[in-house]
């Protein structure tokens, strides 16, 4: 019906792709659609930088608005693509749009906690620039912050409005912060370092409600044992979904994100699918199926999704990394840490500089390092490279973790 590629999603990951398309030889129509009215852009600093007001708007594109057509890549924001069938999809403002191959780099979408009270004035997510812009404006206003879940965009959002003066309380159902990211040790520290700037952080509680005003306006969050804690502003950081668009009506394998392969390939021929909205094998051992939150990640399936449409197999095998920065704190994660049967510790958490490293069977499997960028650069070569880092000596903070790793390459050579 048609030639060239539609890419579905103008996020960071599908720029990537199309870009990585005409960088790889395509020289056929490249068509890249988003939903929002903005090109694409940065979105980590929405929650750190652009919310504190040290970065504006200009600041996150990642191309100059003359860049697309320079590139031959047609791009067209604020559309929604409301149908699709082989070789055709459709827009909401009525375009059809023909394509030889097709990439879904949809993203995800915020969590909304089904509680009365969740569609009052002032209870926000934060995903997107104009959720990121809006709730600037109301930080600016607000007096009492509440912010459910103590994951990274909650507590990166309770440290800027801390920052800002505002008071700040964080729920967070589970019985630690990040849970799913980093270890008790981390949780507690990170618990510790926001309770010492003035947040408040309530866990194992759990939201039931919000109230308003006669305005509609928010006014309080109720907790599920009858608490009642004050806000003017309400930020929901529970979690996201994935969001797979056409992939369904295509007939593309959904199991928890669009399910593709090592090198970005859903069960449909010509069909690729990379980011937030995929499931995927482990990176490193190829087995299962895990969806990853990275926009390193996410680069690197876009990567594999080009090379695919252009015919080439180029599995992504890389090692997965995040950060989060939550005021002075810099936290850099590199692999991932499930499954592992033991912890090593290096330096002390109350110096505010120290890492965790985890190991299964003796073999290094992650980090988290808290302000400390050294530990994080080793594990992630030797993860990259499979060099070994014995955990008797990793404990060690005296010893740079680069110097082990020397000493494990002469010993081998």
């Amino acid at each position: 019906m048609g030639s060239g590629t539609v890419v579905v999603g103008a996020g960071q990951a599908g720029l990537h792709l199309a870009v990585s398309l005409r960088q790889g030889g395509d020289e056929e129509p490249i068509v890249l659609v988003g939903e929002e009215l903005h090109a694409p852009y940065q979105r980590p600093p929405l929650s750190k930088d652009f919310l504190a007001g040290r970065a504006d708007q200009d600041s996150l594109a990642f191309r100059d608005p003359g860049y697309y057509e320079q590139a031959g890549i047609r791009l067209l924001t604020g559309e929604r693509i409301t149908g699709a069938e082989p070789g055709l999809l459709h827009t909401a403002s009525g375009r059809t749009l023909p394509y030889e191959r097709l990439a879904l780099t949809l993203g995800a979408e915020p969590v909304r906690l089904p509680v009365p009270g969740a569609g009052l004035r002032g209870v926000c997510t934060l995903r997107g620039l104009e959720d990121a812009r809006a709730l600037r404006e109301r930080l600016a206003r607000a007096q009492r912050v509440v912010v459910v879940g103590g994951g990274f965009i909650g507590l990166e959002t309770a440290a800027v409005a801390r920052s800002l003066g505002v008071h700040v309380t964080v729920v967070e159902a589970g019985e630690r912060l990040m849970a799913r990211a980093v270890a008790p040790v981390v949780s507690e520290f990170y618990r510790r370092a926001h309770t010492r700037q003035g947040t408040e952080v309530l866990l194992s509680a759990a939201v039931a409600g919000f109230e308003g005003d006669v305005t509609g306006r928010v006014r309080a969050a109720v907790l599920a044992d009858g608490t009642r804690l004050p806000a003017d502003l309400v930020l929901l950081g529970v979690g996201v979904r994935p969001r797979t668009g056409p992939a369904r009506a295509l007939g593309v394998e959904v199991d928890g994100g669009i399910v593709v392969d090592a090198c970005s390939r859903t069960n449909v021929p010509g069909v690729v699918a990379a980011g937030d909205c995929t499931v995927r094998p482990h990176p490193l051992t190829g087995e299962g199926r895990l969806r990853l939150e990275s926009v390193p990640s996410a680069l690197a399936q876009a990567q594999a999704a080009a090379a695919s449409l252009l015919g080439r197999d180029e599995p992504d095998t890389s090692v997965p990394w995040f950060w989060s920065n939550q005021g002075e704190l810099r936290l850099q994660i590199a692999g991932l840490s499930a499954g592992h049967d033991s912890t090593v510790v290096r330096g002390e958490p109350a110096s505010g500089r120290f890492s965790v490293l985890y190991y299964r069977r003796g073999a290094l499997l992650a980090v988290d390092a808290v302000n400390r960028p050294a530990d994080y650069l080793a594990v992630r070569r030797a993860l990259t490279r499979g060099e070994h880092l014995p955990a008797d000596r990793a404990g060690d903070a005296d010893v740079p973790l680069k110097q082990l790793l020397t000493e494990g390459t002469a010993q081998v050579r």
